[in-house]
């Protein structure tokens, strides 16, 4: 059931990535408690986290055929290396006491601009790892890494910003990433894979990963359902700041805990899909578990309720994986080997990309109503979109393509 621990290389990755992803998640309760602070708008820390991922959205082709076309330890040795610079920037500014809005737009811009390389090949390296046969179980044991982080990281951070402020958060994700360039830098016996031939303009390679999307329905409805609920659900780094600071009334440390909680839900989630790995491929059950997911944000969006609220973003948190998760599976099941890196390019974009225009409207949203008008009407958007495709597009959902 653990099959990708069985090789070195996987295993010293997952290693990497448990420090840097904790020092991430630090920095992800940090940056946006930092624009808070600055500014009190819950538009202007939309507008952080859109900064951050708009350079998904545009370019994460542009990402997908550089892992294609260059060793993806190569790459992501460079990605992790400059990962460094904009979190030890943020811990200087902040530190110093002069940071200034607009300085944390520029930090978060580098490091959107880093993660468009470092998705695509990040997402395709684990093939190399592991082989075909035991990528589920490595996708669901990245994604208990990346909850797992989220358990704790969030914690950490909103402990330490209680006790001595933002600046060391930002200190602690900058230092992590050097765990990940070990470990990249320790792997040995990476196989060597045939390169693409490139006979064909970049334009047109770019455009064949979307094409394969458009050809394969399967495909694209998957990758239009994630991009919905990556738009209106997954709004939880603009949001959850309003609703522990305006809503709740219990400041940095709850906030931390409400991320905390829900990383914790996607723990269980991921850690569900790794010992039974074939419930990765059921498509009824993502659709049910998107169905509670929604609920649970709903349900979420009522409550003042602390403990309540705690509980609900744990339901949702196991939905959120299991349900992306799953997505991830069958996409990656259904396309061909030469297109991978191109199609998990529009899996990164549907997935992390989209969180500009999801952080705006949530941001908008939460300013011009509140935020729990905001979370409530998001939930009941992508669960609206999930039930269309499911009427309209049966087998999307069905046992008898999956």
């Amino acid at each position: 059931m653990l099959g990708a621990l069985r090789h070195r290389n996987y295993r010293l990755f997952l290693t990497g990535q448990v420090i840097s992803t904790v020092g991430t998640w630090m920095q992800s309760v940090a940056m946006p408690w930092l624009a808070l602070q600055l500014t009190h708008s819950g538009l202007l820390v939309g507008l952080v986290l859109a900064v951050q991922f708009t350079p998904v959205l545009l370019g994460s082709q542009l990402g997908g055929i550089v892992a294609d076309r260059y060793r993806k330890r190569d790459v992501l040795l460079a990605t992790q290396s400059a990962f460094m610079i904009p979190s030890f920037a943020l811990f200087a500014l902040s530190a110093s006491g002069n940071a200034q809005y607009w300085e944390v737009l520029i930090a978060a811009a580098a490091t959107g601009t880093v993660n468009l390389f470092d998705v695509p090949a990040r997402q395709a390296f684990v093939i190399e790892m592991v082989g075909k046969q035991d990528l589920m179980n490595a996708i669901a044991l990245n994604s208990s890494v990346f909850n797992g982080a989220a358990v704790v990281g969030p914690s950490v951070a909103g402990v330490l910003i209680g006790l001595v402020g933002v600046p060391i958060c930002f200190l602690a994700n900058s230092l992590s990433y050097l765990a990940a360039v070990a470990a990249l830098l320790l792997m040995r016996n990476l196989p060597v894979l045939v390169r693409e031939q490139h006979d064909q303009h970049w334009l047109q390679r770019l455009a064949e990963g979307a094409s394969y999307a458009r050809r394969e329905p399967m495909v694209g409805l998957l990758l239009v359902t994630v991009a919905v609920f990556s738009l209106f659900a997954m709004n939880r780094l603009t949001l959850m700041p309003l609703f522990a600071d305006d809503v709740l009334k219990v400041g940095a440390a709850g906030f931390g805990f409400l991320m905390a909680s829900m990383g914790l839900g996607a723990l269980g989630g991921a850690l569900t899909l790794a010992f039974i790995p074939s419930l990765g491929a059921n498509p009824m059950r993502q659709l049910w578990v998107g169905l509670v997911w929604v609920a649970a944000l709903l349900i979420f969006s009522l409550s003042r309720v602390f403990a309540m609220s705690l509980v609900t973003l744990f339901v949702a948190g196991y939905c959120q994986i299991s349900f992306v998760a799953t997505a991830n599976n069958r996409i990656q099941t259904l396309t061909p080997d030469r297109l991978r890196g191109r199609v998990m390019a529009l899996y990164a974009q549907a997935l992390i990309g989209v969180g500009p225009l999801g952080s705006m409207q949530a941001g908008a949203l939460a300013t011009l109503l509140n935020a729990p008008w905001a979370m409530a009407i998001g939930a009941l958007t992508a669960g609206a979109v999930l039930v269309a495709v499911r009427l309209l597009r049966p087998e999307v959902f069905s046992l008898s393509r999956a």
